[in-house]
Protein backbone atom coordinates (compact mmCIF):
# COMPACT_ATOMS: atom_id res chain seq x y z
CA UNK A 1 0.00 0.00 0.00
CA UNK A 2 1.58 3.86 -1.20
CA UNK A 3 1.60 6.35 1.02
CA UNK A 4 1.37 9.67 -1.07
CA UNK A 5 3.38 12.74 0.41
CA UNK A 6 4.63 10.96 3.20
CA UNK A 7 8.42 11.46 4.19
CA UNK A 8 11.05 8.38 4.42
CA UNK A 9 11.86 9.28 7.82
CA UNK A 10 8.39 9.06 9.41
CA UNK A 11 8.82 5.71 7.01
CA UNK A 12 11.80 4.22 9.05
CA UNK A 13 10.03 4.83 12.60
CA UNK A 14 9.47 1.38 14.01
CA UNK A 15 7.40 2.85 16.64
CA UNK A 16 4.95 4.01 14.13
CA UNK A 17 4.75 1.85 11.66
CA UNK A 18 1.70 -0.28 12.87
CA UNK A 19 -0.26 3.36 12.70
CA UNK A 20 1.22 3.67 9.63
CA UNK A 21 0.23 0.13 8.14
CA UNK A 22 -3.24 0.15 10.21
CA UNK A 23 -4.45 3.77 10.02
CA UNK A 24 -7.14 4.70 7.21
CA UNK A 25 -7.66 7.90 5.23
CA UNK A 26 -9.48 9.21 7.83
CA UNK A 27 -6.60 8.76 10.60
CA UNK A 28 -7.09 11.03 13.73
CA UNK A 29 -4.09 13.35 14.34
CA UNK A 30 -3.21 11.69 17.91
CA UNK A 31 -1.66 8.82 15.79
CA UNK A 32 1.30 10.71 15.42
CA UNK A 33 3.76 11.79 17.73
CA UNK A 34 4.50 15.09 18.62
CA UNK A 35 8.23 14.73 17.48
CA UNK A 36 7.29 14.20 13.86
CA UNK A 37 5.50 17.36 12.57
CA UNK A 38 4.15 15.87 8.44
CA UNK A 39 5.44 18.69 5.95
CA UNK A 40 2.77 20.84 4.31
CA UNK A 41 1.59 20.34 1.18
CA UNK A 42 2.22 23.09 -1.19
CA UNK A 43 0.23 22.36 -3.48
CA UNK A 44 -3.31 22.65 -1.80
CA UNK A 45 -4.60 26.38 -1.20
CA UNK A 46 -4.99 25.87 1.92
CA UNK A 47 -1.69 24.08 3.04
CA UNK A 48 -3.54 20.90 4.54
CA UNK A 49 -1.30 18.09 5.54
CA UNK A 50 -0.25 15.73 2.93
CA UNK A 51 -1.63 12.43 4.70
CA UNK A 52 -5.48 13.96 4.52
CA UNK A 53 -8.46 12.63 2.88
CA UNK A 54 -8.07 11.75 -1.01
CA UNK A 55 -11.54 12.27 -1.50
CA UNK A 56 -11.54 15.64 -0.03
CA UNK A 57 -8.39 16.66 -1.90
CA UNK A 58 -9.75 15.97 -4.96
CA UNK A 59 -13.04 18.14 -4.09
CA UNK A 60 -11.08 21.00 -3.21
CA UNK A 61 -8.65 20.78 -6.59
CA UNK A 62 -9.10 23.25 -8.87
CA UNK A 63 -9.59 20.59 -11.91
CA UNK A 64 -12.60 18.96 -13.23
CA UNK A 65 -14.87 16.83 -10.51
CA UNK A 66 -15.62 13.19 -11.56
CA UNK A 67 -19.25 13.86 -13.61
CA UNK A 68 -19.27 16.76 -14.42
CA UNK A 69 -17.91 17.49 -18.59
CA UNK A 70 -15.20 19.54 -19.12
CA UNK A 71 -15.87 23.07 -20.83
CA UNK A 72 -14.49 23.62 -24.63
CA UNK A 73 -11.75 25.78 -22.88
CA UNK A 74 -10.18 23.32 -20.55
CA UNK A 75 -10.28 21.13 -23.49
CA UNK A 76 -10.30 17.22 -23.30
CA UNK A 77 -9.23 15.59 -20.03
CA UNK A 78 -7.04 12.36 -20.66
CA UNK A 79 -7.35 11.11 -17.41
CA UNK A 80 -10.25 11.32 -14.49
CA UNK A 81 -9.57 11.06 -11.38
CA UNK A 82 -10.91 8.07 -9.38
CA UNK A 83 -11.85 7.22 -5.65
CA UNK A 84 -9.00 5.90 -4.57
CA UNK A 85 -10.32 5.91 -0.78
CA UNK A 86 -12.90 3.45 -1.83
CA UNK A 87 -10.28 0.79 -2.98
CA UNK A 88 -8.21 0.89 -0.59
CA UNK A 89 -11.57 0.27 1.78
CA UNK A 90 -12.37 -2.52 -0.82
CA UNK A 91 -8.76 -3.94 -0.34
CA UNK A 92 -9.16 -3.63 3.28
CA UNK A 93 -12.26 -5.44 3.29
CA UNK A 94 -11.04 -8.67 1.10
CA UNK A 95 -8.12 -8.90 3.33
CA UNK A 96 -10.13 -9.02 6.96
CA UNK A 97 -12.60 -11.47 5.12
CA UNK A 98 -9.83 -13.62 3.46
CA UNK A 99 -10.15 -17.13 4.61
CA UNK A 100 -6.37 -16.96 5.21
CA UNK A 101 -5.17 -18.97 8.32
CA UNK A 102 -3.29 -17.69 11.00
CA UNK A 103 0.69 -18.41 10.97
CA UNK A 104 2.41 -19.03 14.21
CA UNK A 105 5.47 -16.64 14.31
CA UNK A 106 8.51 -18.38 15.49
CA UNK A 107 10.19 -15.14 15.45
CA UNK A 108 7.88 -12.46 16.51
CA UNK A 109 10.94 -9.73 17.40
CA UNK A 110 11.90 -9.83 13.60
CA UNK A 111 8.09 -8.43 12.37
CA UNK A 112 6.35 -5.56 12.88
CA UNK A 113 4.95 -4.71 14.88
CA UNK A 114 7.16 -6.00 18.07
CA UNK A 115 4.95 -7.23 20.24
CA UNK A 116 2.61 -8.72 17.63
CA UNK A 117 2.59 -13.13 18.49
CA UNK A 118 1.35 -13.98 14.59
CA UNK A 119 1.99 -13.83 11.29
CA UNK A 120 -0.56 -12.60 9.50
CA UNK A 121 -0.88 -10.42 6.23
CA UNK A 122 -1.66 -7.17 7.88
CA UNK A 123 1.50 -7.61 9.91
CA UNK A 124 4.43 -8.08 7.27
CA UNK A 125 6.67 -5.05 6.65
CA UNK A 126 6.84 -3.80 3.69
CA UNK A 127 10.46 -2.88 2.91
CA UNK A 128 10.78 -0.89 6.13
CA UNK A 129 14.20 -0.65 8.47
CA UNK A 130 14.09 -2.36 12.02
CA UNK A 131 13.26 0.17 14.52
CA UNK A 132 16.99 -0.83 16.26
CA UNK A 133 20.74 0.64 14.88
CA UNK A 134 23.92 -0.37 15.44
CA UNK A 135 26.27 1.85 17.59
CA UNK A 136 29.96 1.27 17.91
CA UNK A 137 31.61 2.52 21.09
CA UNK A 138 34.89 2.92 21.91
CA UNK A 139 36.82 3.91 25.36
CA UNK A 140 39.78 5.72 25.98
CA UNK A 141 42.39 2.40 25.76
CA UNK A 142 40.88 1.74 22.11
CA UNK A 143 39.00 -0.77 23.08
CA UNK A 144 35.26 -0.90 21.55
CA UNK A 145 32.19 -2.93 21.86
CA UNK A 146 29.00 -3.25 19.50
CA UNK A 147 25.79 -2.74 20.90
CA UNK A 148 22.13 -2.56 19.23
CA UNK A 149 20.05 0.56 20.56
CA UNK A 150 16.69 1.60 19.66
CA UNK A 151 16.06 4.92 17.39
CA UNK A 152 14.75 6.59 20.90
CA UNK A 153 17.43 5.58 23.48
CA UNK A 154 19.29 8.72 24.71
CA UNK A 155 22.89 9.58 25.65
CA UNK A 156 21.86 8.68 29.56
CA UNK A 157 20.29 5.76 28.43
CA UNK A 158 22.81 4.32 26.58
CA UNK A 159 26.13 5.40 29.05
CA UNK A 160 24.10 3.35 31.71
CA UNK A 161 23.75 0.21 29.40
CA UNK A 162 27.82 0.61 29.12
CA UNK A 163 27.69 0.77 32.80
CA UNK A 164 25.52 -2.27 33.21
CA UNK A 165 27.53 -4.33 30.56
CA UNK A 166 30.99 -3.01 31.72
CA UNK A 167 30.29 -3.62 35.63
CA UNK A 168 31.61 0.15 36.46
CA UNK A 169 29.85 2.10 39.32
CA UNK A 170 27.18 4.27 37.71
CA UNK A 171 27.83 7.63 39.36
CA UNK A 172 26.35 9.78 36.97
CA UNK A 173 29.13 11.21 35.39
CA UNK A 174 29.47 9.08 32.59
CA UNK A 175 29.08 10.56 29.26
CA UNK A 176 29.07 9.89 25.34
CA UNK A 177 31.37 11.97 23.62
CA UNK A 178 31.39 12.63 19.78
CA UNK A 179 34.64 12.88 18.47
CA UNK A 180 35.80 13.67 15.13
CA UNK A 181 39.75 12.64 14.25
CA UNK A 182 40.43 14.70 11.34
CA UNK A 183 39.08 17.79 12.18
CA UNK A 184 40.60 17.62 15.86
CA UNK A 185 37.21 18.07 17.38
CA UNK A 186 35.00 16.35 20.27
CA UNK A 187 31.96 17.22 22.69
CA UNK A 188 30.01 15.07 25.09
CA UNK A 189 26.12 14.56 23.92
CA UNK A 190 23.92 16.55 26.35
CA UNK A 191 21.75 13.58 28.24
CA UNK A 192 18.67 13.95 26.55
CA UNK A 193 19.98 13.72 23.00
CA UNK A 194 19.14 11.19 21.08
CA UNK A 195 22.10 9.03 19.78
CA UNK A 196 20.83 7.78 16.39
CA UNK A 197 20.15 11.65 15.43
CA UNK A 198 23.83 12.55 16.56
CA UNK A 199 25.15 9.58 14.37
CA UNK A 200 23.43 10.74 11.19
CA UNK A 201 25.28 14.41 11.33
CA UNK A 202 28.63 12.27 12.00
CA UNK A 203 31.36 11.52 8.78
CA UNK A 204 32.58 7.89 8.56
CA UNK A 205 35.48 8.26 10.47
CA UNK A 206 33.69 9.81 13.26
CA UNK A 207 33.37 7.83 16.52
CA UNK A 208 31.80 7.50 19.76
CA UNK A 209 33.54 7.29 23.33
CA UNK A 210 32.70 6.24 26.42
CA UNK A 211 34.44 8.47 28.72
CA UNK A 212 34.15 10.01 32.36
CA UNK A 213 32.80 14.03 32.52
CA UNK A 214 32.90 15.22 36.20
CA UNK A 215 32.30 19.21 34.77
CA UNK A 216 28.81 18.20 32.92
CA UNK A 217 26.98 19.89 35.67
CA UNK A 218 29.26 21.25 37.87
CA UNK A 219 28.67 24.88 36.68
CA UNK A 220 25.20 23.96 39.03
CA UNK A 221 27.20 23.14 41.97
CA UNK A 222 29.68 26.41 41.95
CA UNK A 223 28.21 28.77 38.84
CA UNK A 224 30.47 31.56 40.40
CA UNK A 225 33.52 29.57 39.30
CA UNK A 226 32.56 29.45 36.30
CA UNK A 227 31.25 32.95 35.18
CA UNK A 228 33.10 35.88 35.80
CA UNK A 229 31.66 39.21 36.39
CA UNK A 230 33.30 40.74 33.86
CA UNK A 231 32.12 38.66 31.47
CA UNK A 232 28.02 38.39 32.21
CA UNK A 233 25.77 41.79 31.41
CA UNK A 234 22.75 42.44 29.86
CA UNK A 235 22.37 43.14 25.89
CA UNK A 236 21.17 46.06 26.80
CA UNK A 237 22.57 49.25 27.48
CA UNK A 238 22.03 49.24 30.99
CA UNK A 239 23.74 50.32 34.48
CA UNK A 240 21.89 47.50 36.67
CA UNK A 241 24.08 44.50 37.78
CA UNK A 242 22.95 40.77 37.54
CA UNK A 243 22.74 39.24 41.09
CA UNK A 244 25.05 36.48 41.47
CA UNK A 245 21.96 34.39 43.14
CA UNK A 246 19.96 34.64 40.44
CA UNK A 247 22.56 33.82 37.86
CA UNK A 248 21.54 30.68 36.85
CA UNK A 249 17.53 31.65 37.07
CA UNK A 250 18.53 34.12 33.94
CA UNK A 251 20.25 31.70 32.17
CA UNK A 252 17.25 29.31 32.13
CA UNK A 253 14.83 31.76 31.59
CA UNK A 254 13.99 32.65 27.81
CA UNK A 255 12.94 35.61 28.63
CA UNK A 256 15.48 37.27 30.08
CA UNK A 257 18.22 39.29 27.79
CA UNK A 258 21.51 38.24 29.15
CA UNK A 259 25.05 37.94 27.46
CA UNK A 260 28.21 37.16 27.55
CA UNK A 261 30.57 39.47 26.49
CA UNK A 262 34.55 39.68 25.82
CA UNK A 263 37.72 39.19 23.19
CA UNK A 264 37.93 36.31 21.49
CA UNK A 265 40.48 35.03 18.83
CA UNK A 266 38.74 34.53 15.35
CA UNK A 267 40.41 32.53 12.62
CA UNK A 268 39.64 33.83 9.05
CA UNK A 269 37.85 31.46 6.31
CA UNK A 270 40.33 30.11 4.13
CA UNK A 271 43.49 31.60 6.09
CA UNK A 272 45.92 30.26 9.01
CA UNK A 273 45.52 33.86 10.52
CA UNK A 274 43.51 35.03 13.77
CA UNK A 275 41.71 38.03 14.18
CA UNK A 276 40.79 39.51 17.91
CA UNK A 277 37.53 40.71 17.87
CA UNK A 278 35.14 41.51 20.52
CA UNK A 279 31.85 39.40 20.95
CA UNK A 280 28.66 38.40 22.53
CA UNK A 281 26.57 35.34 23.02
CA UNK A 282 23.20 35.84 22.89
CA UNK A 283 20.25 33.31 23.02
CA UNK A 284 19.87 34.12 19.09
CA UNK A 285 23.40 33.80 18.79
CA UNK A 286 27.24 34.56 19.15
CA UNK A 287 28.02 38.14 17.58
CA UNK A 288 31.00 39.86 16.90
CA UNK A 289 31.32 43.92 17.22
CA UNK A 290 32.49 45.50 13.35
CA UNK A 291 33.56 48.67 15.33
CA UNK A 292 35.40 48.47 18.79
CA UNK A 293 32.97 47.46 21.55
CA UNK A 294 29.83 48.86 20.17
CA UNK A 295 26.75 47.06 21.03
CA UNK A 296 24.44 48.82 18.31
CA UNK A 297 22.87 46.53 16.09
CA UNK A 298 23.98 48.24 12.85
CA UNK A 299 27.46 47.29 14.44
CA UNK A 300 26.46 43.51 15.01
CA UNK A 301 27.29 40.70 12.88
CA UNK A 302 26.24 37.40 12.95
CA UNK A 303 28.76 34.79 13.17
CA UNK A 304 26.93 31.68 14.11
CA UNK A 305 23.38 30.80 15.43
CA UNK A 306 23.05 28.50 18.23
CA UNK A 307 19.81 26.28 17.48
CA UNK A 308 21.79 24.85 14.55
CA UNK A 309 25.36 24.27 15.81
CA UNK A 310 26.66 22.57 18.46
CA UNK A 311 29.85 23.44 20.53
CA UNK A 312 33.33 21.59 20.09
CA UNK A 313 36.11 21.34 22.52
CA UNK A 314 39.35 21.76 19.50
CA UNK A 315 42.21 18.96 20.81
CA UNK A 316 45.04 19.78 18.15
CA UNK A 317 44.83 23.81 17.79
CA UNK A 318 47.86 24.73 18.33
CA UNK A 319 48.94 22.38 15.56
CA UNK A 320 46.12 21.98 13.57
CA UNK A 321 44.75 25.62 13.13
CA UNK A 322 47.76 27.79 14.39
CA UNK A 323 46.13 29.06 17.26
CA UNK A 324 47.76 32.02 19.48
CA UNK A 325 46.93 30.15 22.77
CA UNK A 326 45.57 25.94 24.11
CA UNK A 327 42.16 27.55 25.21
CA UNK A 328 40.57 27.19 21.77
CA UNK A 329 37.06 25.99 20.39
CA UNK A 330 34.63 24.89 17.69
CA UNK A 331 31.21 26.28 17.17
CA UNK A 332 30.45 23.69 14.08
CA UNK A 333 26.69 23.68 12.14
CA UNK A 334 25.11 20.51 12.22
CA UNK A 335 24.84 19.61 8.61
CA UNK A 336 28.93 19.96 8.13
CA UNK A 337 30.49 16.85 7.85
CA UNK A 338 34.21 17.12 7.10
CA UNK A 339 34.41 20.13 5.57
CA UNK A 340 36.41 22.73 7.70
CA UNK A 341 35.79 25.95 5.73
CA UNK A 342 32.05 26.14 7.70
CA UNK A 343 34.08 25.79 11.14
CA UNK A 344 34.21 29.03 13.23
CA UNK A 345 37.24 28.84 14.90
CA UNK A 346 37.76 30.35 18.24
CA UNK A 347 40.34 31.03 20.82
CA UNK A 348 40.16 32.55 24.66
CA UNK A 349 42.67 33.85 26.53
CA UNK A 350 42.53 31.60 29.65
CA UNK A 351 40.65 28.72 30.54
CA UNK A 352 38.46 29.79 32.97
CA UNK A 353 37.12 32.20 29.37
CA UNK A 354 36.52 29.45 27.64
CA UNK A 355 34.84 27.38 29.97
CA UNK A 356 32.08 30.48 30.05
CA UNK A 357 31.79 30.68 26.72
CA UNK A 358 31.50 27.34 26.28
CA UNK A 359 28.84 26.59 29.14
CA UNK A 360 26.89 29.51 28.11
CA UNK A 361 26.23 28.63 24.94
CA UNK A 362 25.06 25.13 26.31
CA UNK A 363 22.67 26.86 28.63
CA UNK A 364 21.42 29.09 25.93
CA UNK A 365 20.77 26.01 23.33
CA UNK A 366 18.89 23.81 25.98
CA UNK A 367 17.71 25.66 28.85
CA UNK A 368 15.60 24.15 31.15
CA UNK A 369 16.70 20.63 29.62
CA UNK A 370 20.09 20.60 31.33
CA UNK A 371 18.42 21.60 34.54
CA UNK A 372 16.24 18.48 34.26
CA UNK A 373 19.32 16.49 33.22
CA UNK A 374 21.15 17.33 36.30
CA UNK A 375 18.10 16.49 38.73
CA UNK A 376 16.83 13.37 37.33
CA UNK A 377 19.81 11.15 38.86
CA UNK A 378 19.14 12.82 42.17
CA UNK A 379 15.50 12.28 42.20
CA UNK A 380 16.12 8.40 41.14
CA UNK A 381 18.42 8.35 44.17
CA UNK A 382 15.66 9.96 46.08
CA UNK A 383 13.41 7.13 45.57
CA UNK A 384 15.52 4.09 45.61
CA UNK A 385 16.02 5.34 49.05
CA UNK A 386 13.14 4.91 50.34
CA UNK A 387 12.96 1.01 49.30
CA UNK A 388 16.70 0.22 49.94
CA UNK A 389 19.59 -0.02 52.54
CA UNK A 390 21.39 3.23 53.04
CA UNK A 391 24.99 2.86 50.08
CA UNK A 392 28.03 4.12 51.85
CA UNK A 393 28.80 7.02 49.56
CA UNK A 394 32.73 8.18 48.22
CA UNK A 395 32.06 12.01 48.29
CA UNK A 396 32.87 15.02 51.15
CA UNK A 397 30.23 15.08 53.05
CA UNK A 398 30.25 11.40 53.52
CA UNK A 399 33.66 10.86 54.51
CA UNK A 400 34.91 11.60 57.85
CA UNK A 401 37.90 10.92 59.98
CA UNK A 402 36.57 8.62 63.19
CA UNK A 403 38.06 7.39 66.47
CA UNK A 404 37.16 4.21 67.15
CA UNK A 405 39.16 3.71 69.97
CA UNK A 406 36.65 3.96 72.73
CA UNK A 407 33.14 2.12 73.49
CA UNK A 408 31.13 4.48 70.55
CA UNK A 409 32.91 6.33 67.68
CA UNK A 410 33.30 9.63 67.49
CA UNK A 411 34.22 11.94 64.24
CA UNK A 412 37.58 14.28 64.41
CA UNK A 413 37.20 17.45 64.00
CA UNK A 414 40.33 18.79 64.43
CA UNK A 415 42.66 18.09 61.32
CA UNK A 416 45.85 17.72 63.45
CA UNK A 417 44.40 14.81 65.36
CA UNK A 418 43.20 13.08 62.32
CA UNK A 419 46.62 13.38 61.16
CA UNK A 420 48.11 12.01 64.58
CA UNK A 421 45.16 9.26 64.27
CA UNK A 422 46.68 7.91 60.69
CA UNK A 423 50.22 7.84 61.97
CA UNK A 424 48.81 5.67 64.52
CA UNK A 425 47.58 3.20 62.53
CA UNK A 426 50.20 3.01 60.61
CA UNK A 427 52.22 1.87 63.46
CA UNK A 428 49.24 -0.39 63.82
CA UNK A 429 50.15 -2.33 60.75
CA UNK A 430 53.96 -2.03 61.05
CA UNK A 431 53.53 -3.88 64.83
CA UNK A 432 51.09 -6.29 62.63
CA UNK A 433 53.41 -7.24 59.80
CA UNK A 434 56.67 -7.76 62.25
CA UNK A 435 54.19 -10.02 64.22
CA UNK A 436 53.27 -12.12 60.95
CA UNK A 437 57.56 -11.95 60.66
CA UNK A 438 58.19 -14.01 63.60
CA UNK A 439 55.39 -16.38 63.04
CA UNK A 440 57.48 -17.38 59.91
CA UNK A 441 53.99 -15.77 57.33
CA UNK A 442 55.21 -13.31 55.03
CA UNK A 443 54.67 -9.75 55.86
CA UNK A 444 52.07 -7.89 53.54
CA UNK A 445 54.34 -4.78 53.33
CA UNK A 446 56.99 -6.99 52.36
CA UNK A 447 58.14 -5.41 48.64
CA UNK A 448 57.63 -8.38 46.85
CA UNK A 449 53.84 -9.71 48.41
CA UNK A 450 50.86 -8.37 47.33
CA UNK A 451 50.70 -4.99 49.13
CA UNK A 452 52.97 -3.34 47.25
CA UNK A 453 51.54 -4.35 44.01
CA UNK A 454 47.64 -4.17 45.11
CA UNK A 455 47.22 -0.53 43.93
CA UNK A 456 48.09 -1.52 40.40
CA UNK A 457 44.02 -2.68 40.23
CA UNK A 458 43.17 0.48 41.39
CA UNK A 459 40.83 2.41 38.73
CA UNK A 460 43.07 5.36 40.12
CA UNK A 461 46.20 4.28 39.38
CA UNK A 462 47.45 4.29 35.56
CA UNK A 463 50.80 2.88 35.56
CA UNK A 464 53.65 4.46 33.67
CA UNK A 465 52.49 7.27 32.00
CA UNK A 466 53.98 10.33 30.31
CA UNK A 467 53.19 13.89 32.13
CA UNK A 468 51.44 15.37 29.11
CA UNK A 469 49.32 11.50 29.19
CA UNK A 470 48.17 12.41 32.82
CA UNK A 471 47.13 16.33 31.70
CA UNK A 472 45.46 15.26 28.69
CA UNK A 473 43.24 12.94 31.02
CA UNK A 474 42.43 15.16 33.23
CA UNK A 475 41.33 17.78 30.87
CA UNK A 476 39.39 15.81 29.07
CA UNK A 477 37.58 14.17 32.09
CA UNK A 478 36.51 17.61 33.14
CA UNK A 479 39.02 19.95 35.24
CA UNK A 480 36.77 19.85 38.17
CA UNK A 481 38.21 20.29 42.12
CA UNK A 482 39.89 17.15 43.38
CA UNK A 483 40.16 15.18 40.50
CA UNK A 484 43.29 13.04 40.02
CA UNK A 485 44.94 9.96 39.25
CA UNK A 486 48.58 8.37 40.59
CA UNK A 487 51.19 7.08 37.98
CA UNK A 488 54.61 6.21 38.37
CA UNK A 489 57.41 8.50 38.38
CA UNK A 490 59.18 8.87 34.95
CA UNK A 491 62.27 10.12 37.32
CA UNK A 492 62.32 7.97 40.33
CA UNK A 493 61.72 4.22 39.71
CA UNK A 494 61.05 3.70 42.73
CA UNK A 495 58.44 6.63 43.71
CA UNK A 496 55.08 7.67 42.70
CA UNK A 497 53.24 10.94 41.27
CA UNK A 498 50.20 12.19 42.41
CA UNK A 499 48.25 14.30 39.53
CA UNK A 500 45.69 16.88 41.17
CA UNK A 501 43.21 19.69 39.63
CA UNK A 502 42.57 22.31 41.37
CA UNK A 503 41.02 25.56 40.36
CA UNK A 504 41.76 24.69 36.73
CA UNK A 505 45.16 23.79 37.17
CA UNK A 506 46.98 20.57 37.22
CA UNK A 507 49.96 20.31 40.31
CA UNK A 508 51.90 17.06 40.50
CA UNK A 509 53.12 16.10 43.79
CA UNK A 510 55.64 13.02 44.16
CA UNK A 511 55.38 10.08 46.95
CA UNK A 512 58.41 9.31 48.20
CA UNK A 513 59.45 6.03 49.55
CA UNK A 514 60.62 5.56 53.12
CA UNK A 515 62.78 2.67 54.90
CA UNK A 516 61.89 2.19 58.14
CA UNK A 517 62.86 -1.33 60.17
CA UNK A 518 63.41 -2.68 57.21
CA UNK A 519 59.68 -1.67 56.00
CA UNK A 520 58.63 0.30 53.22
CA UNK A 521 56.75 3.19 53.59
CA UNK A 522 55.10 5.97 51.23
CA UNK A 523 54.93 9.56 52.06
CA UNK A 524 53.61 12.98 50.77
CA UNK A 525 54.85 15.07 53.17
CA UNK A 526 58.60 14.23 53.47
CA UNK A 527 58.26 11.22 56.12
CA UNK A 528 55.47 13.32 58.43
CA UNK A 529 52.73 11.29 57.38
CA UNK A 530 53.43 7.37 56.48
CA UNK A 531 51.19 4.96 54.81
CA UNK A 532 52.00 0.97 54.11
CA UNK A 533 51.07 1.61 50.65
CA UNK A 534 49.03 3.86 48.21
CA UNK A 535 45.67 2.82 48.97
CA UNK A 536 45.82 3.28 52.83
CA UNK A 537 47.23 7.15 51.53
CA UNK A 538 44.72 7.85 49.02
CA UNK A 539 41.80 7.07 51.35
CA UNK A 540 43.44 8.90 54.45
CA UNK A 541 43.32 12.49 51.42
CA UNK A 542 39.95 11.45 50.26
CA UNK A 543 39.09 12.51 54.42
CA UNK A 544 41.50 15.12 55.07
CA UNK A 545 43.31 17.61 52.83
CA UNK A 546 46.64 17.67 54.97
CA UNK A 547 49.23 19.16 53.03
CA UNK A 548 47.14 18.96 49.31
CA UNK A 549 45.44 22.30 48.00
CA UNK A 550 42.12 20.18 48.44
CA UNK A 551 41.13 16.72 48.72
CA UNK A 552 40.55 13.86 46.61
CA UNK A 553 37.11 13.48 45.31
CA UNK A 554 37.00 12.16 41.60
CA UNK A 555 38.99 9.58 40.35
CA UNK A 556 40.35 9.78 36.64
CA UNK A 557 38.94 6.35 35.29
CA UNK A 558 39.59 4.52 32.31
CA UNK A 559 37.27 0.76 31.49
CA UNK A 560 37.64 -1.50 29.19
CA UNK A 561 34.62 -1.94 26.80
Amino acid sequence: MALAGCSDYFLHRPNYQGSVDRASSHRPADLIGPSFRQPSNRNSPSHQEDDVDLEALLQRSPGPRPGLAPSPRQGVCRSQPMHILAVRRLQEEELRTSSLPAIPNPFPELCSPASSPMLNPGSLPQCQPSGTYIIKIFSEDGTGRVVEIPAVMTARDLCQLLVYKSHCVDDSSWGLVEHHPLLGLERCLEDHELVVEVQATMSSDSKFLFRKNYAKYEFFRNPLNFFPEHMVAWCQETNSTIPQSQLLQNFLNPGSYLEIQGFLYLKETARKSWKKLYMFLRRSGLYYSTKGMSKEPRHLQLLADLEDSNIFTVITGKRLHNAPTDYDFCIKPNKVRSETKELRMLCAEDEQSRTCWMTAFRLFKHGISLYQNYKLPQQKKMSAARFSSPVRSVSENSLVAMDFSGRTGRVIDNPVEAQSAAMEEGYTWRKRSQRMNILGSPSPLHPSSLSSIVHRTQLWFHGRIMREESHKMIIQQGQVDGLFLLRDSQSNPKAFVLTLCHNQKIKHFQILPFEEDGQTFFSLDDGATKFSDLIHLVEFYQLNRGVLPCKLKHPCTVVTL
